[in-house]
């Protein structure tokens, strides 16, 4: 069977919600934070250099990083489903949100986060920084007035990479939704979705989905 290393609070949540919805039977590992540093512990470190998690074992396999983890189990275990086809009209606007998830999205956050700790709010290099989270957002909000999902009228891969950047990532890196109107309803279609409420139930009972 699968095994998921999963660390609360983290992007490892994706490979969880995932399993659920292609129905993928896995042995859970939950692991938490080190309460002063917010990081993986050393059991996790045992495991992979990086303390990376998500981490699954499949076999003889050791996988990180989540994008290489969803096409994998997609291709192995998943029948392709979740990903449109080469001939589907969503299929290079799945590639393009599929990726933009960790190219762009969690990228921008993740320097918002780390600058805003360090400089003042008033320095130019953290300006230009919010201002292009702005633009990532709004590009978001556009998306989603577009379209139902982030490929298009369809549920896929390209959803369960994006949404942890627009939820639980906020714990590290608050940000108002209320200008974002469709990035708020999206979220409440997410959040209809059993798969999603097992995953999160599963991997982090002690934290309530940051949908709104």
């Amino acid at each position: 069977m699968l095994t998921l290393h999963h660390l609360g609070h983290s992007q490892s949540e994706r490979i969880l919600w995932l399993c659920e919805e292609l129905g993928i039977p896995y042995e859970l590992k939950r692991y938490t934070r080190d309460a002063v540093t917010r990081l993986s512990p050393p059991e996790l470190k045992a495991l992979h250099p990086l303390g990376a998690a998500p981490l699954i074992e499949d076999g003889d396999l050791l996988l990180a990083e989540s994008a290489a983890i969803v096409e994998y189990l997609i291709a192995r275990h998943g029948d392709g489903r979740l990903k449109p086809g080469a001939d589907h009209p969503d299929f290079a606007p799945f590639l393009y949100w599929f990726h933009f998830a960790n190219g762009n999205l969690q990228p921008v956050l993740l320097r918002r986060m780390t600058l805003g700790r360090a400089l003042p709010a008033n320095h130019p290099v953290l300006e230009a920084t919010q201002e292009r989270l702005d633009k990532v957002l709004a590009l978001v909000e556009e998306r989603l007035g577009q379209a139902p999902y982030f490929a298009g009228a369809e549920f896929t891969a390209a959803d369960i990479m994006s949404v942890f950047s627009l939820t639980t990532m906020r714990l590290f890196m608050p940000v108002d939704l209320a200008p974002y109107p469709n990035i708020r309803a999206y979220l409440q279609r997410i959040g209809e979705r059993p798969a999603y409420r097992r995953a999160m139930a599963k991997g982090d009972p002690d934290l309530k989905p940051l949908l709104t």
